[in-house]
């Protein structure tokens, strides 16, 4: 695979940041994780878009234009049901301390000095949350066409490009892990000869 290998958190990274975020930026921080969505996807969600008998978040405006469904985990779910607690359908699920909107760069240093707090080197920014969701997902070895949906993309081209050798690596110990074993034993009277 001849793409750029593209930058997103470890577990350990992820929980670091998270803590290290200020009290109104980290439901922002950890919704990106849970889901993979985009930060205007996020900062338009209301609470009329959160499904908690499906487990889904429904995103009305993408950027491909079309909507979609997220699914999310149990612990997505728990922290949704969180976030709405209390809330009227049109409120937004996300919204600044102030009950405005965050804008469209309004994530920017409270990422950048969460992620300093952090000791997270390289540097990542908010839409790395997107890509740590999709490539830790690769990872564990969920298909790439759920993956694919999940972040808004039509088919796993893009998901391919940019998270395939994720899954080549995941073959590759899924295959030596799984794969049948013979017991076939090398003959020591065989002896490779020099290159």
């Amino acid at each position: 695979m001849d793409a750029a290998r593209i930058r997103y958190l470890t577990v350990a990274e992820a929980k670091r940041l998270t803590n290290s975020c200020d009290p109104e930026f980290r439901p922002l921080v950890q919704a990106a994780l849970h889901t993979g969505a985009r930060y205007s996807e996020l900062t338009r969600l209301q609470a009329q878009d959160f499904n908690p008998n499906a487990g889904t978040l429904a995103v009305r405006q993408s950027k491909s234009g079309k909507a979609r469904h997220i699914v999310l985990t149990n612990e997505g779910v728990a922290l949704f049901r969180q976030l709405t607690a209390g809330k009227s359908g049109d409120e937004l699920i996300l919204p600044r301390p102030n009950g405005e909107p965050w804008g469209q760069a309004h994530q920017t240093r409270p990422m950048r000095d969460a992620v300093k707090r952090a000791k997270i080197a390289p540097s990542i920014s908010f839409h790395g949350l997107r890509h740590t969701w999709a490539s830790l997902s690769v990872q564990a070895g969920m298909p790439l066409m759920v993956v694919a949906r999940n972040l808004g993309h039509a088919d796993t081209r893009m998901v391919e490009k940019h998270y395939g050798y994720l899954s080549d690596d995941y073959l590759k110990k899924a295959v030596r892990e799984h794969a049948p074993s013979f017991g076939f034993k090398p003959d020591k009277t065989v002896v490779e000869l020099g290159r």
